[in-house]
């Protein structure tokens, strides 16, 4: 298996990774190829691909706004979870993060997501109950849940 970049070359089959998965939350906007292609060139080196033969078995999509990294969507094939490949993936990220000055990440998980939030949990991300997350929509957005 290898980690490398995430390129728009890889979205099929991102996509279908990120289909595969339950209990996230994407869109038709934002997650489209069109979407994740304009967050590509602004965050070129800190979203990972692990790619075993020709396929993709897991994906970190990062960026940050210049002071905060965000994490807003890992995904592991079923097959290959447990491996380390989360892990490997979020080291990857978080040292592209670092290397572009960033001291502090965040991310979103549904907390139906046991899974994810057992992950997160062991990765040391901590829950914070002094904030309330809050969004508006600037355009007409179609949910898409796994």
């Amino acid at each position: 298996m290898k980690i490398r970049v995430m390129e728009i070359t890889d979205y099929e089959k991102v996509y279908a990774l990120w289909m595969s998965c339950k209990n996230m939350g994407f869109n038709n906007l934002d997650d489209s190829k069109e979407g994740i292609e304009k967050f590509l060139k602004r965050n070129p080196d800190t979203s990972f691909v692990a790619v075993e033969d020709d396929a993709v078995v897991g994906i970190v999509l990062a960026g940050h706004d210049g002071r905060r990294g965000y994490i807003y969507h890992m995904s592991v094939a079923e097959d290959y979870r447990k491996q380390g490949i989360g892990t490997q993936l979020m080291s990857h990220c978080e040292a592209a993060l670092k290397r572009e000055g960033i001291n502090k990440a965040a991310l979103l998980v549904f907390n139906r997501n046991e899974a994810g939030n057992a992950f997160w949990e062991k990765q040391g991300f901590t829950v914070r109950e002094d904030v309330a997350y809050r969004n508006k929509a600037l355009a007409e957005i179609v949910r898409i849940d796994t």
